[in-house]
């Protein structure tokens, strides 16, 4: 077992309104510390989704991915296992394990995200809201999956939960 022992020194402290904010409805996503700033121990973002935004199954090989649910209702993949979480609610995915989220179809969601150990993920989610804008294509993200740490994967279970919503 491997254990990350992170090296800072200074407490983070990120206000909302300092945060960076990217993308727009329904999909949000708010920087609000990334590895390098918290000596590798975690990456962390807060995102809202609208009326049902849904994102890809995916999964990763060195991380752990912990979903709190700030408010709404949000649907998560584990496996092969979708599970429908409320307000206070927490999901914690193991690495290697295929996951996905979205809010539930026809709700929002806004949801804090930590990864840990941290990976340095800012310019993913910066990629990401090129791609929303048709400034980078879509295929573009399987060039960077292993520096982001971010592998995608059809989920047949995912599919069916969001088609049955």
């Amino acid at each position: 077992m491997s254990i990350v022992i992170p090296s800072f020194d200074d407490t983070v402290h990120v206000r909302a309104g300092d945060a960076e904010v990217i993308g727009r409805a329904p999909t949000t996503i708010r920087l609000l510390a990334d590895s390098s700033a918290i000596g590798g121990a975690l990456s962390t973002i807060q995102i809202e989704l609208k009326d049902g935004a849904n994102g890809a199954p995916h999964h990763h090989s060195g991380s752990a991915e912990l979903f709190c649910l700030l408010d709404g209702t949000a649907q998560l993949l584990s496996g092969e296992q979708v599970v429908t979480a409320a307000r206070g609610d927490l999901v914690v995915v193991p690495p290697n394990v295929a996951h996905a989220f979205a809010a539930a179809p026809g709700e929002n969601a806004d949801i804090l995200i930590v990864i840990a150990p941290g990976v340095e993920r800012f310019e993913y989610f910066r990629h990401l809201e090129r791609i929303a804008y048709g400034k980078a294509a879509p295929e573009s993200l399987l060039e960077v999956q292993e520096i982001y740490d971010t592998y995608f994967s059809a989920s047949p279970a995912w599919e069916a939960a969001r088609k049955a919503g």
